[in-house]
């Protein structure tokens, strides 16, 4: 600013008319010289010593150039004006380069001496800028020597001008403070001298206004600006008023203060403390009159030192925050009156809003670092302790919580003394639980803090149990006083806060209070456990308490009645009926719960007081309410067992009654209804606890009184639920025993009368029985009951010796009569499955000892004999056993009954067919034997029996000998040996009786009456059948298929609802239920395969037919044989095809078997429910069960169950979420190796492609499975390989890629996706060592070379056939109406026998599929693949010439070209081999004349790639250079115009080039880069070729660090001032050429600005206001920046006629505009005219020059130096491709 001349007001009229004034003087002044002859020919003298520095070759040549300068100033005294000034301080300011030596400099000063003297005061002050501007950046760098005669001038020189100084305050002192580096440097009082003289030509306000911004923006300059306060600045005293010495923005100076405390130089941080303490405490009038926002600035700041951990910056911090005073007492008085608050709203602020400039953890560590000054952390602590554990909290639960964090947090928690931390924190609990609000946000705090955070001991055993007590005592109290508060949410936290807290105390510290001294130890004995907390912490009890009765101050026993209270209170307020049951029920489970694990830990004998039956009583009479759900019960249940279970607690609870077990019995059965199928295993597990916790057996007779309810309905819900107690229950528990008169109940339903009953006895055995053995223990210990006595005896009939047995005495005939029909029914209805079961188990693997030890009595011929042996055994020994003669009246007609029932059990037996060889000969000679016995005694109510019996014994005998028969078979499979068949059969031992019974039965006359029987089984000599009913399988699997789909889909369902505290889900789908449905799926898949050709009607069939019509007398007994397992079927020579309805129920069944298989997998859920137990037992055991169904179908037709899976693996089936990778888990369960799967997928592409048929490939082709599919398969398979395990499928799918391709390079359909297969294989193979064999290496080049080059081809030809990079597929659609472009000439045609991949994906599709390969996959692995350079090189050239040479072709904007196609470039860039490759077309696209009319975003891709150009190619930048510098052609006829745009666009392409590189990545190049650009500015004065120059600048500026920039200074300023200078004194007109260079000009002096580099600082002053002027403009003064002056020169112009007023063009006038805000990061510096492109009149720069000078002073205010890089870089871009 300069002053005002007298009579101006300070209107913007009268600063124009001043300048105008001041400017015609000027020229006025200009002319006078120029019309005096003496000054031109000194104008000439001068001009002709400039033109000599041109030669200068070293620096004894300035030496003389400046002597020869000196000299033709003194010869022309007269003058008071110096010639061409603006050249000579150019030169000047470059003779004072650091670089050249102290002589030259001297020599400089000399003539600056000289210059300044002739201008004297006044002319000095009008040339201030051009002087200064080499002067002061100089003494930083001066040498000893010359610092005198540099001081010297100032002193001489500047200082008279005083007001005048004015606009350069901040400059000059910049220049002046190196000098107050060191207090003892020989120049520090004479710099210091000068400041003091300095600061006297303005205010001490404004001086020191100036030292704030220099600390805020150069912080190399903070250490001696520190110096320079320390002695100067006063103390800022709380009374006086202090804005003469600090100016009115207090907001300025603490920023500096902040800038400064926050240095990474420790001194600086030291002197910044220092003069905090010297000048600026914290009770001081500085701080308190400052903004919030400024003194949190300032806080944030000073606290930031304790993380440098140096104990001289701490000392100082903790002075400044707790006073001058020595005591602690004072001290902490000092802190809370001034720095407390401001301390902690600080920090707070920063935790809960982290700033995004460092770490969320840093005011933690700051938090943690203040605890260590016992004075500061206390009061602290108490203040924000509680706030920094709630922002933890906050922050770690955000999405991105950091680990840092987490650690300083941990280290928080250790650091804080425990009792302070715990008084916050349980305070604000209490206020919770008393408040009437709703909030639980301290409660959760806890619960935090006790799952993150690891307790020490004395947390778990002191303050832990108190709390804990508390807590329960206080809920207490609550709920005592007004029981509605149970469903505040304050108590349900808090309930299971509690339950944390019992995890981590040990149960010793919950047996006594703490050992405590004085007043807190009479506490700890007298008061109850909420008033002793709040004595304990030291804070007043809110609530009137009563006193307790027992032993409260344990806190076991004070927290066991407490909680017995709650739940007693909870229970009859539900009972008593409750609006929300919801909340209560969450409430009363989490007491018992609690109350479940505390009596879990008692270990010694306590007494509570307690009414063990009234809690009883309340408790049970919940689980008759109807809002009571599982969980109460589960929860009340088990604490009743636990209970009843501890002898530790007096007095204690019993429930060994009727009436109590009858409650809970009853209650847990309703949970074994089939809808609540999720809570049955835990129910179940609760009735065992039950009955094992009681002596007598109340449970067996509650079953048996509800199976023998009246109403049928509640009889149904009786079986099925003790049906799932029974299953649910493990074999050593012994339920056939233990609960044996239900189980009996049970039985005998299957042979009652009422149809109901039996239908629910039937599903009962099918559903829940689990194992036969389980009913048969309990039967067969009863029938092997050692009081039946039986004698061995032999019985002679009509000569034959029969063997036999006799009763001794009389026994109950009628039970053991009713086991043995029990035992049928149970046979009939298990069938097979009995009989397998029977046969295959031992019985000593019985769980029950009695048992054993009655078969090992009793006398059974084999040591170790299976359940079935033993029971037929016992069933011979009854059927041969025959009463006394004596007693035979009595014992006899019950004896035939058991007779009759043991017959039909053995027929039972043998028609299964399980019965081995050795035991039906035995059977078969009783049998024989009882038949002649009745024959002869006329006994004929047996005998019908009998012979289906015998008949069942022969159809075995006969069963058993062919399965002999075909191992013999195998060994010669000629047709020729089955005629032998009959032999064999026939040949089997008869027995001796046999015959001779056949003869009496037939020809006794007593045996008339059955003798219609005895025919037909003579008759009946039937093979089995072919099953005749295959037409019901395919309906019978779909169906089943339905089924399992609707159990999966039941189960999902209840697995993904949460059911906990809500109602209790229905579900009734089991495992037992999927179990069976999958076994009945498997078995209906393989008949369906067994038989697969459909049925005619050949001759063949229809003698089975009549035989089936003939035999149905006996054929309803024996059918059963016939239905013999056909797990492994016989191989039919009917192929398997696709079409036929075997392949179709293979296909659908392995569809559903792969859906139960992948979405069955179970995972442990976070959170455990009652319903998981049930759940997780479902999912294992069907994933097992359908994984050997899977197994079991795939060993039979194994190519086809693979084919499917693919099949759905490619659909991702719709029903469910199927994750897709469980296909490829599935695939390595079935295949045992890898080699096998790539083997068998090679082998289905192989049919597919070459079209092998169906017949001849032995297995059904799936048709919906392309080859495409399967190569996607393969591939995604091969990715999961392991290195070596990819090596062993190597040598398998080369084959597969020679079988497809052969010799031939012409492309197929597959060869894309053999590339692909290849690529994911050869990535494994080459990390492993098989590389070194040449053999693999040699395939691997050749395969993967040969297929890459096909495809490329492939993607040139389909350029051709309408270049896809420039057509949409769209396109071709709509030109041939068909998917894929019409081929145009016969070789292009894909190879026509291949059918099996169309349609085929359109061929642009597919180009640009593969060019995205090469791009992203082939091109990184080239190297690694082909390995041997030459190959590389030839791949590369294929790829640059048939797909990059096309792609550049007819574009208007080059770089506009498909992304794929830069990435390739991209990648090729990285090998070094293919440069020459790459390298034509890329600097073909660089010089292209059009390259800048392409978007600045197709630009930024190809930066890395012109850079590699560069780096790689060192001939390139040269070559560049050299256009540049191109001499204007000699040719008169040339094209001016055009020549000077060409000019222009090399230099932009040089600074393109430049753009590309990093930071000093082309350092070693810009001396000559400088000098290129140095002899454009003086040679050459075309607009458009200089604007060109200011942007390669920019770039420089952008790209180079500041200081290597140091020579290019003078020239840049003196050219930013020449066109700033010349447009002060001529404005261009509207549309002019000039307007653009000026427009680039200002960009250039926008980014200085922004910048705000160190070295430009020092010349700002001289285009913008840098001081607070630029914001507080002083009355009596004028703008001395340019800015600022052009800003009223432009404004003033007037607006004409043909002109709308000046749009703002994208220019942004307000001063924010330098600031880009993120989030709650600090703002940052951009550029004002980033988005300005383009001027057409000199008035669109108004808003630039007008509010640049306040936008830098604020931006320097807000932004802390922080430049939005992005934002600069983007403009730069902008400018360059800006497509004009």
């Amino acid at each position: 600013m300069s002053i005002k001349p007298p009579g101006a007001d300070g209107t913007g009229t009268s600063i124009k008319k001043w300048l105008a004034e001041r400017n015609s003087e000027r020229a006025a002044a200009q002319q006078a010289f120029a019309a005096d002859p003496k000054y031109k020919k000194y104008t000439q003298q001068v001009e002709r010593c400039l033109n000599s520095f041109d030669n200068v070759q070293e620096w004894a040549d300035c030496i003389a150039f400046l002597k020869q300068l000196l000299k033709t100033f003194q010869s022309y005294m007269q003058f008071k004006e110096i010639p061409r000034k603006l050249v000579v301080a150019k030169r000047l300011s470059q003779c004072l380069n650091p670089a050249l030596p102290t002589g030259v400099h001297q020599r400089a000063l000399d003539v600056y001496a000289h210059i300044l003297a002739v201008l004297g005061p006044d002319g000095l002050q009008r040339d201030l800028a051009l002087w200064s501007s080499g002067l002061f950046p100089f003494f930083e760098y001066a040498a000893t020597s010359v610092k005198p005669a540099l001081l010297n001038l100032f002193d001489t020189h500047y200082l008279p001008i005083q007001a005048g100084l004015r606009p350069v305050m901040k400059s000059f002192i910049l220049a002046l403070l190196p000098g107050l580096e060191e207090e003892t440097g020989e120049f520090f009082e004479k710099v210091l001298g000068l400041l003091d003289r300095l600061s006297g030509t303005v205010s001490p306000a404004f001086f020191f206004q100036n030292i704030w911004l220099v600390m805020l923006t150069t912080p190399s300059a903070r250490g001696t600006a520190l110096n320079l306060l320390a002695r100067r600045l006063p103390r800022l005293n709380a009374e006086e008023d202090i804005t003469a010495i600090i100016g009115q923005d207090i907001g300025l100076m603490i920023r500096a203060f902040s800038a400064a405390l926050e240095d990474d130089n420790l001194l600086v941080r030291r002197g910044a403390l220092d003069i905090l303490l010297q000048s600026m405490r914290v009770d001081s009038a500085a701080i308190r009159r400052a903004q919030s926002d400024d003194r949190t600035i300032l806080m944030r700041a000073a606290t930031s030192v304790v993380l440098r951990r140096d104990l001289s910056l701490n000392r100082r911090l903790y002075t400044w925050l707790l006073g001058p005073e020595e005591h602690s007492e004072p001290q902490m008085a000092y802190l809370r009156t001034h720095a407390l608050d401001l301390l902690r709203s600080t920090l707070k602020d920063e935790m809960f809003a982290p700033s995004g400039e460092y770490a969320e953890s840093r005011p933690f560590k700051i938090f943690i670092s203040l605890l260590d000054k016992w004075e500061i952390g206390a009061p602290l602590t108490e203040t924000l302790v509680f706030d920094s554990f709630k922002a933890v909290k906050q922050l770690v639960e955000s999405p991105d919580g950091a680990e840092d964090l987490k650690m300083t947090a941990s280290t928080l928690y250790e650091a804080v003394e425990p009792p302070v931390l715990w008084k916050q924190l349980l305070s604000a609990v209490f206020d919770e639980i008393t408040g009437h609000t709703t909030g639980v946000e301290a409660i959760r705090m806890v619960l935090f803090i006790l799952r993150n955070f690891v307790q020490d001991e004395e947390i778990q055993t002191i303050h832990l149990p108190i709390i804990f007590a508390s807590l329960a005592d206080l809920l207490d109290i609550q709920i005592q006083s007004t029981v509605s508060r149970t469903l505040t949410p304050q108590v349900r936290e808090t309930l299971l806060l509690m339950e944390e807290m019992l995890r981590q105390i040990p149960h010793a510290a919950l047996m006594q209070r703490p050992e405590l001294s004085g007043e807190m130890q009479l506490a700890a004995q007298s008061q109850r456990p909420y008033v002793f907390a709040t004595s304990f912490y030291g804070f007043k009890p809110k609530l009137e308490t009563a006193e307790l009765s027992g032993p409260f101050t344990i806190p076991f026993a004070s927290a066991f009645q407490n909680l017995v209270a709650l739940s007693i209170n909870c229970s009859r307020f539900l009972n008593e009926g409750c609006d929300s049951p919801g909340s209560l029920r969450e409430v009363s489970s989490q007491s018992l719960y609690i109350l479940d694990r505390l009596v879990g830990r008692l270990n010694a004998p306590i007494t509570v007081v307690w009414n063990p039956e009234e809690w009883l009583s309340a408790v049970l009479a919940i689980l008759e309410n109807e809002s009571c759900n599982f969980t109460m019960v589960d929860r009340t249940i088990s604490l009743i067992v636990a209970l009843h279970g501890t002898p530790n607690l007096n007095p204690r609870l019993l429930v060994d009654e009727r009436a109590i077990m009858s409650k809970m019995v009853n209650r847990l059965l309703k949970y074994l209804r089939p809808n609540f199928a999720v809570y049955h295993v835990r129910s179940v597990n609760l009735i065992w606890a039950l009955q094992s916790a009681t002596s007598r057996s109340h449970v067996e007779s509650i079953l048996a009184q509800t199976m023998t309810s009246p109403q049928s309905r509640n009889v149904q819900e009786a079986y099925e639920a003790f049906g799932v107690l029974w299953r649910l229950t493990e074999d050593n528990l012994l339920p056939g025993f233990k609960f044996k008169v239900p189980m009996m109940i049970v039985l005998e339903t299957l042979k009652n009368e009422d149809p109901c009953l039996r239908r629910i006895g039937e599903t009962w055995m099918r559903c829940s029985l689990k194992s036969y053995l389980r009913v048969l223990d309990p039967i067969l210990f009863d029938l092997l009951d050692p009081t039946i006595h039986r004698i061995p005896n032999t019985t002679k009939v009509r000569g034959k010796e029969l063997q036999g047995f006799l009763y001794e005495r009389s026994f109950d005939q009628r039970y053991i009569n009713h086991l043995l029909e029990m035992l049928l029914a149970i046979i009939r209805f298990g069938g097979q499955g009995f009989a397998k079961t029977a046969r295959s188990t031992s019985i000593k693997r019985s769980h029950h000892e009695g048992l054993i030890q009655r078969v090992e009595s009793a006398g059974i011929p084999d040591s170790d004999p299976n359940y079935l042996e033993v029971l037929i055994e016992v069933l011979l020994r009854f059927l041969q056993s025959e009463p006394k003669p004596a007693s035979d009246a009595v014992m006899q007609p019950n004896n035939v009954a058991i007779h009759s029932t043991s017959i039909d059990i053995l027929q039972a037996i043998v028609a299964r067919g399980e019965v081995d060889p050795v035991t039906v000969e035995v059977i078969e000679a009783a049998v024989v034997g009882k038949l002649y016995f009745s024959i002869h005694r006329t006994r004929l109510d047996l005998q019908n029996k009998l012979l289906h019996l015998l008949h069942s014994l022969i159809s075995a005998s006969t069963a058993g000998n062919e399965q002999l028969r075909p191992r013999q078979v195998d060994a010669s499979p000629d047709p020729a040996t089955s005629p032998d068949l009959s032999q064999e059969s026939s040949a089997r031992s008869v027995n001796p009786l046999l015959i001779q019974t056949l003869v009496d039965g037939i020809s006794t006359p007593t045996n008339h009456p059955v003798l219609q029987h005895w025919l037909d089984f003579v008759l009946m000599a039937v093979p089995q059948f072919q099953p005749a009913l295959q037409a019901v399988v395919t309906p019978l699997n779909e169906c089943m298929c339905k089924q399992l789909l609707a159990s999966l889909g039941d189960v999902l369902n209840v697995t993904f609802k949460d059911g906990l505290f809500t109602d209790d889900l229905i579900s009734s789908a089991t495992d037992a239920e999927l179990i069976m449905l999958l076994g009945g799926l498997e078995r209906l898949v393989l008949l369906s395969l067994a038989y697969p050709a459909e049925l005619g009607h050949s001759e063949d069939e229809q003698p089975v037919q009549d035989k089936a019509a003939e035999g149905s007398g006996l054929l309803g007994y024996v059918s059963t044989v016939f239905t013999s397992d056909s797990a492994h079927p016989t191989v039919v020579d009917e192929q398997l095809t696709a079409r036929s309805p075997g392949y179709r129920s293979l296909h659908e069944g392995v569809r559903v078997l792969y859906l139960v298989w992948s979405t069955l997998k179970w995972s442990d859920r976070e959170l455990w429910s009652p319903k998981d137990d049930s759940l997780s037992l479902v999912y294992t055991r069907t994933r097992l069960r359908c994984r050997r169904v899977l197994e079991h179908v795939f060993r039979v037709q194994s190519a086809e169950v693979f084919e499917s899976i693919i099949d759905f693996w490619n659909r991702e089936l719709p029903e469910s979420q199927v994750p897709y990778e469980q296909a490829f888990e599935l695939v390595d369960v079935l295949i045992a190796s890898a080699q096998s799967a790539v083997h068998m997928i090679c082998e289905s592409i192989t049919c597919r492609v070459s079209g092998v048929s169906e017949k001849t490939k032995k297995q059904a082709i799936n048709p919906d499975l392309t080859d495409a599919v399967l190569f996607k398969f393969l591939e995604q398979y091969l990715q999961r390989l392991e290195g070596p395990i990819a090596l062993q499928v190597w040598g398998r799918f080369l084959q597969l890629v020679k079988d497809l391709f052969g010799g031939t390079r012409e492309f197929k359909p597959q060869t894309y996706p053999a590339l692909r297969c290849l690529t994911v294989l050869a990535e494994k193979v080459t990390q492993t060592t098989a590389m070194e064999d040449r053999r693999i290496r040699k395939e691997l080049q050749e395969t993967f070379g040969k297929l890459l080059d096909t495809c490329v081809v492939f993607v040139s030809r389909a350029y051709d056939q309408g270049s896809w990079i420039r057509r949409s597929t769209k396109d071709s659609l709509a030109a041939n109406g068909r998917e894929s472009p019409a081929p145009r000439n016969p070789e292009e045609k894909l190879s026509a026998s291949v059918t099996s991949l169309d349609p085929r994906p359109p061929s642009a599709e597919l180009a640009s599929q593969i060019t995205e390969f090469i791009a992203t996959t082939a091109l990184p692995g080239l190297r690694r693949f082909l390995m041997d350079n030459d190959k590389v090189v030839a791949s590369c050239t294929n790829i640059v010439y048939y797909i990059i040479t096309p792609a550049f072709k007819g574009k208007s904007r080059p770089m506009d070209i498909d992304t794929d196609i830069v990435t390739i470039i991209q990648e090729l860039t990285k090998i070094p081999a293919a440069l020459k490759t790459w390298r034509p077309p890329v600097t073909e696209l660089l010089n292209d004349n059009r390259l800048f009319n392409c978007s600045a975003g197709d630009a930024e891709r190809w930066k890395p790639i012109m850079k590699s150009l560069f780096d790689q190619d060192k001939t390139a930048f040269p070559e560049l250079l050299a256009k540049v510098a191109t001499a204007p052609s000699a040719n008169i006829f040339t094209n001016r115009e055009y020549e000077m745009l060409l000019r222009s666009l090399n230099i932009r392409r040089l600074s393109f080039v430049l753009f590309t590189g990093d930071k000093n990545h082309f350092l070693t190049l810009l001396p000559s880069v400088q000098e290129k650009l140095v002899d454009i500015l003086r040679n050459v004065t075309a607009p458009i070729v200089q604007s060109e120059v200011y942007l390669c600048i920019r770039v420089l500026l952008c790209r180079l660090s500041a200081h290597n920039l140091t020579s290019f200074w003078p020239v840049l300023l003196t050219e930013l001032y020449r066109i700033f200078e010349q447009l002060m004194t001529t404005l261009p007109p509207d549309g002019s050429e000039d307007l653009q260079l000026i427009l680039s000009a200002s960009k250039c002096l926008d980014l200085l600005l922004t910048l705000q580099s160190e070295e430009f600082q020092i010349h700002q002053w001289i285009f913008i206001t840098d001081t607070v002027d630029a914001i507080y403009r002083p009355e009596e003064c004028f703008p001395e920046a340019m800015m600022d002056q052009l800003a009223e020169i432009v404004s003033s112009l007037p607006v004409s006629e043909s002109r709308a007023p000046s749009a703002m063009n994208g220019l942004i006038a307000s001063p924010a505009a330098f600031l880009a805000t993120f989030g709650n990061q600090r703002p940052m510096r951009r550029p004002l005219l980033d988005s300005v492109r383009q001027i057409d009149s000199i008035r669109d720069l108004v808003p630039f020059f007008s509010s640049v000078s306040i936008s830098s002073y604020e931006g320097m205010y807000a932004s802390a130096g922080n430049i939005d890089w992005a934002a600069v870089e983007k403009g730069i871009m902008d400018d360059m491709f800006d497509g004009r």
